[in-house]
């Protein structure tokens, strides 16, 4: 198939109609179409955007592209959550395991990192033996019996998406509203979900830097999930500083454990229990704060961490070298410690530069094929707010050898600002869209 007459009508401004969007990504995935005329069509649509109609379409066509997720009749609502992306962002491991501990059915399909933005399936791959790659029977099995899968996306589901996500990855094409949108709602819609809840960030380590971009792709997704007949909500957080105080895969997993264990930062806590109470929310439960009194209820009640070591064991982890690791205080070659240079309040944390220092260690990726070192990154990330003296640890350096960790833990210090006064703290999340 030829698309260069729908390229040149997008070029100029005009809307695409359903069919011809149908049929491009049909054709697309059947390799009809040559990777350079997409491409071109995909920078035509970052210039000139998609309207409400065109995104849909794009989006249907994705999500048809595959099969869908059927599940059995049961009482207990399918769910997901999907976040933006961010630097230190762990939330959804101890989030899944807590609600399939609140009543729920969680068929979590995520992704890995790009950038400094880190990636689910990239922090469950450091842990030993666990396989993120589930065919769709075994997903639908191990949501049914367990109450939670955490897996990549298969090659059935939204094929489209998964062809078309690894074009946008090198050809710069990857800030595009109508894309993003299109992108996570098409895998999302094929788990059939009732209910969905969106982690939209924005700020230096963010894909969306200025809040108001980051709110309008909230309202573009709320408002189509929605319309595609699931209950879907967003929240818009902070993603200036690190979440939690940890970045690198194995240590945000170690973090995660610590979470689940009731002994995890206060941050992350706040944002497990602030997803999984507007998930009770849109599935009936009255009142928020009715539903954070119950997720935290259960995140506190050790259920959460029996039902995670289930879903470990179901997905093929060496529990006994997984534990093993969990003691292990040093997780690469080498330490060192970044330490204040003075005394005061620490004013900022620049995630972005956070994120950087990890990808260099080899924590991140720049491109998609980029092999990926789990054991890397830092730990105990001091927070907006802490008071520290002169000398004191800020942050602490995992690397392969330790000329990589003293240079790190130089560029570390670089990330942190202190201040003579308490700064104001700005709240974590900042609306809810729904």
């Amino acid at each position: 198939m030829n698309c260069l007459p729908q390229i040149e009508a997008k070029r100029d401004g005009r809307a695409l109609s359903g069919e011809e969007i149908l049929n491009i990504v049909c054709a697309y995935t059947r390799g009809e179409i040559p990777d350079y005329q997409m491409a071109a069509l995909l920078m035509a649509i970052v210039c000139r955007g998609m309207d409400a109609a065109e995104t849909r379409a794009l989006t249907v066509a994705m999500r048809d592209s595959g099969e869908r997720l059927s599940f059995p009749a049961d009482p207990r609502p399918l769910v997901d959550k999907h976040s933006t992306g961010g630097v230190g962002d762990k939330v959804s491991l101890p989030l899944a395991p807590l609600l399939a501990c609140l009543g729920f059915r969680v068929p979590m399909i995520s992704g890995r990192g790009l950038g400094v933005t880190g990636g689910t399936l990239d922090k469950l791959e450091s842990i030993p033996g666990f396989t993120t790659a589930l065919p769709t029977k075994r997903i639908i099995e191990q949501v049914q019996k367990i109450g939670c899968a955490m897996c990549g996306q298969t090659d059935e589901i939204a094929p489209a998406d998964k062809a078309i996500y690894a074009l946008r990855d090198v050809t710069g094409t990857m800030p595009s509203i109508p894309l993003l949108t299109s992108s996570i709602l098409s895998k999302k819609l094929a788990e059939r979900l009732d209910c969905l809840l969106l982690d939209v960030k924005f700020g230096a380590a963010a894909f969306m830097k200025i809040e108001e971009q980051a709110l309008e792709l909230a309202e573009t997704i709320v408002r189509l999930g929605n319309e595609c007949g699931v209950k879907t909500r967003a929240l818009l957080t902070d993603m200036n500083t690190p979440l939690g105080r940890s970045a690198g895969n194995w240590l945000e997993v170690r973090e995660a454990v610590e979470c689940l264990s009731g002994r995890g930062p206060a941050d992350l806590e706040e944002l497990v229990i602030e997803c999984a109470a507007h998930l009770l929310v849109l599935s009936g439960t009255a009142g928020i704060e009715n539903a954070r009194r119950e997720a935290l209820g259960m995140l506190r009640s050790g259920e959460p961490l029996e039902r995670w070591d289930q879903m470990l064991a179901a997905q093929g982890a060496d529990l006994k070298r997984y534990r093993e690791k969990l003691k292990q205080d040093a997780t690469a070659g080498a330490v060192a410690l970044a330490v204040a240079d003075r005394r005061g309040f620490v004013n900022r944390c620049d995630a972005r530069l956070i994120g950087e220092v990890v990808r260099e260690l080899g924590g991140g990726r720049l491109q998609k094929g980029s092999v990926i070192n789990p054991a890397v990154g830092i730990d105990g990330i001091a927070k907006p707010g802490d008071h520290i003296e002169q000398g004191m640890p800020i942050g602490r350096v995992h690397a392969k050898d330790q000329r990589e960790a003293d240079q790190a833990a130089a560029c570390v210090r670089a990330a942190f600002e202190i201040s003579d006064a308490s700064p104001k703290l700005t709240p974590l999340v900042r609306k809810m869209i729904e």
